[in-house]
């Protein structure tokens, strides 16, 4: 029986917490504004952790501290490896400890990264964003959600930080892994089904938009650095998908950047934490902080004198927990003292932190059974698959695929990522995090099947040769500076840093040798996901060349020169420029990173069991000289005249088969459509005209031909998977609502603006096929908050 009212379940939210908050005295207020890294134990006996990058600040009694409450609990399962029936057990005797033996009883909220699985051990590591956008499958991304959602579920936990809305824009920045490709749209589309799938429709767990807003443009492509950007620019690209995924799957969480815009720092950013997510969104959800973001106002970017002014700011701004410890807001007493912020403001907070605690009926369940912890279902692997399957993105055939089996080749299998399982994973993935927390003993586990091992089983071990060919890392070490500003800026600029990256060619004659003795010479290359320098890719791994690290492009030089029919095989967390050898490579495959079932997704796609169908969401630049390069640049982004060096071979869109597709038959049924409520309605058919099943992503693009501002050259709007058995045609149907052609005008907001504007349809956003014209009529308007924000697409089979 309820002893006070907010603990009685029949009362409303409201009720609950005007009763709760009534109650709290200011030290409990502020507890629940922030969260606290622990190393949990089940017998009850925490530890603190403490470290740069999570919390320097300490407690001498870690119980007296949590008798205060707590907002929430930092990864509680994620932080270092633990058995997940254990991990439970601990989460569960932190939970009973704030609900049995705090004045109010109040649970803490649990959250885990999730961008590519829980990031827990044991979890199904799923392939990297990248890989998620190359599906260009709305669907399966959404079961991806679902799955990463019921594994944490399982494990106590109830906000995930993902995903990852970042449009890439310069793919020397590290983080280009964790983004799903280089267009606001198909970004927005597949980040909202990847929240509906994680949040449940009931919105059970809080999925955390991140990282909010252009981070991802950053001055170089490097971590953290300053992004130049206007207002309208940053809501017409960056803005776009966490608008799409709060409107339309009524995302829990936003999480701000690192990164300051115009000399603003995001984290303290009104008029982007408050102004347009609550005011002109409707956001209802919590604003928590990425890790150490709120220091960082005052010791980077020098906006606060100190940690109390620091946390002051950003919670007048419109943030609600700090994460991931407690560094600036158990500052907040002596901020309230000095009247750096109010009382009614913290108020204002704390209510919305404990109404989300109340709505996910924490107060009623806040333990987990450890007996249904069962990770890793036949269901969750399945998903990782068919994502692996779906995303690699064929570049070049020459006839070479799909491998004969009947022909009992010999087959040598070479280069640094045919046989590190570490290879097949991203940044925020649970093997690869441990590196950057010094635990690699863990290593030693079998994560995932590497290529070769897959190759081996596929076609046969006495059929396979290997041989390594090159490193791309000498070493693999932890320790390196997490933020800029950790390293004193001056000395750093002019040191001879020792890179890691091996340039060692002693093995490339070995590999050479392999190829001579085969019929066919399979070389996988790429990178190393690693944070921070741990690797060359990933947080805090960025490049200034987009040539592959180390002598790879050697090690593929020589191989080739052996006349062996060679494929390549990229697997990396980002594109880059093979300077020529993929005009005398038989094929070339990008895989990205795919995850704990990749390597059996890359033998079926060499020996033909499946067929190609990822198209890539990137561009790749022809060299770091394109750089920044995306398809949706601006006509005079090419330079005056052309710059040699600008472009893509590879653009946005781009895939290849084993079967080929034709589109004839475009028909708009109105050449004029109303601005009000009208949309584009066409259809064109598509025929596999090959000899095999095959599947075609089919892409609608439009330019706005004249306009009020500056319009890029073109813009995604509708896309569709078609799966086609060979000489079937279908009849592909498009509607994209006229709200669709907004742009952000001069006075900052989204309108629609009469004229004409070119419909392209193709197989890439450089490869269109048909092309036709729409005149949209009437008054130039200003779109309301519910406005239509995704195109329709349907398939009707044809014989």
């Amino acid at each position: 029986m309820a002893t006070y009212p907010y603990q009685d379940p029949q009362l409303s939210i409201a009720q609950r917490v005007s009763d709760l908050l009534g109650r709290m005295t200011l030290s409990e207020k502020i507890a629940q504004m922030y969260s606290c890294w622990l190393i949990l134990s089940a017998d009850g006996n925490h530890r603190i952790r403490t470290d740069p990058f999570c919390q320097t600040a300490t407690a001498d009694d870690i119980k007296e501290m949590l008798r205060l409450g707590i907002g929430q609990i930092t990864r509680p399962l994620g932080t270092h490896p633990v058995d997940p029936k254990e991990g439970v057990r601990a989460l569960n005797a932190l939970q009973e400890f704030l609900v049995e033996e705090t004045r109010l009883g109040v649970p803490a909220i649990s959250h885990e990264e999730c961008l590519v699985g829980l990031m827990v051990k044991g979890a199904t590591l799923f392939p990297s964003a990248l890989n998620y956008g190359s599906t260009w499958n709305p669907e399966l991304i959404e079961s991806v959600g679902r799955e990463i959602g019921r594994e944490a579920k399982q494990i106590g936990c109830h906000q995930g930080l993902a995903p990852v809305l970042d449009v890439s824009r310069d793919v020397r920045w590290g983080r280009t892994e964790e983004t799903m490709g280089e267009d606001p749209y198909l970004v927005g589309v597949l980040g909202t089904r990847y929240v509906r799938g994680l949040q449940g429709e009931k919105r059970e767990l809080l999925a955390t938009l991140k990282h909010y807003a252009g981070h991802s443009f950053s001055e170089g492509g490097r971590n953290h650095a300053p992004v130049h950007l206007g207002l309208k620019e940053l809501n017409d690209i960056f803005m776009l998908p966490f608008e799409m995924a709060i409107k339309q799957a009524n995302a829990g969480s936003v999480m701000p950047a690192y990164h300051d815009i115009d000399n603003e720092p995001c984290h303290a950013s009104r008029v982007l934490l408050t102004e347009v997510l609550r005011d002109q969104w409707g956001f209802d959800g919590l604003v928590v902080a990425d890790y150490a973001g709120l220091s960082l106002l005052h010791s980077h970017h020098a906006l606060a004198k100190d940690k109390a002014e620091a946390a002051a700011l950003a919670f007048n701004a419109g943030l609600d927990v700090e994460l991931p410890g407690f560094e600036c807001a158990e500052h907040l007493p002596q901020a309230v003292e000095s009247r750096q912020i109010s009382e009614r403001k913290i108020n204002e907070i704390v209510a919305r932190v404990l109404a989300e605690k109340f709505r996910l009926g924490l107060f009623e369940s806040p333990y987990t059974d450890e007996n249904r912890v069962a990770l890793q279902s036949d269901g969750a692997r399945e998903v990782a698959r068919e994502v692996a399957l779906q995303s690699v993105v064929l570049l070049e055939n020459r006839g070479i695929l799909p491998l004969d089996a009947s022909k009992e080749l010999k087959l040598a299998v070479i280069g640094p990522t045919a046989d590190d399982q570490l290879a097949m994973f991203s940044g925020y993935s649970f093997p690869v995090h441990l590196i950057a927390a010094n635990m690699q003993e863990e290593q030693r586990v079998q994560y995932a099947k590497t290529p070769l091992q897959a190759l081996r089983e596929r076609f046969g071990g006495n059929r396979v040769r290997y041989a390594k060919g090159c490193d791309i890392l000498a070493e693999r070490k932890p320790g390196a500076p997490v933020f800029p500003g950790d390293v004193d800026a001056d000395v750093a600029a002019g040191s001879k840093r020792a890179s890691p990256i091996s340039r060692s060619t002693l093995r490339i004659q070995d590999a050479a040798d392999c190829a001579r003795q085969s019929d066919v010479a399979i070389v996988f290359v790429g990178d190393l996901a690693g944070l921070f320098q741990t690797g060359t890719v990933g947080e805090g791994s960025d490049t200034d060349s987009l040539q592959l690290p180390g002598v790879q492009q050697e090690l593929l030089k020589q191989v080739i020169a052996t006349g062996t029919a060679t494929i390549i095989v990229m697997i990396s967390g980002r594109p880059y420029a093979l300077n020529g050898l993929e005009e005398q490579a038989g094929a070339v495959l990008m895989a990205f990173q795919p995850g704990q079932e990749g390597a059996e997704a890359i033998a079926d796609l060499l020996s033909g069991k499946a067929n190609p169908s990822g198209r890539l969401v990137v561009s790749i630049p022809k060299n770091v000289g394109a750089v920044p390069f995306y398809y949706n640049h601006k006509l005079k982004s090419a330079g005056t005249p052309v710059a040699y060096h600008f472009g893509s071979k590879y653009c946005f869109g781009y895939g290849l088969g084993y079967t080929r597709f034709e589109y004839t038959q475009l028909a708009i049924e109105q050449d004029r459509v109303d601005i009000n409520d009208g949309t584009i309605a066409l259809s064109l058919t598509l025929e596999n005209s090959g000899e095999r099943e095959g599947c075609e992503v089919v892409q609608l693009y439009v330019r706005d031909l004249y306009a009020s501002l500056v319009r890029p050259v073109k813009e995604l709007k509708a896309f569709k998977r078609v799966v086609l058995q060979p000489k079937q045609k279908a009849k592909v149907r498009f509607a994209v609502p006229v709200d669709m052609l907004n742009f952000t005008g001069k006075d900052n907001q989204r309108m629609v603006e009469a004229g004409e504007f070119e419909i392209m349809v193709g197989a890439s956003s450089s490869d269109v096929r048909l092309r036709g014209r729409v005149e949209v009529v009437g008054e130039n308007r200003l779109l309301d908050r519910r406005w239509r924000m995704e195109s329709l697409a349907q398939v009707e089979l044809l014989g």
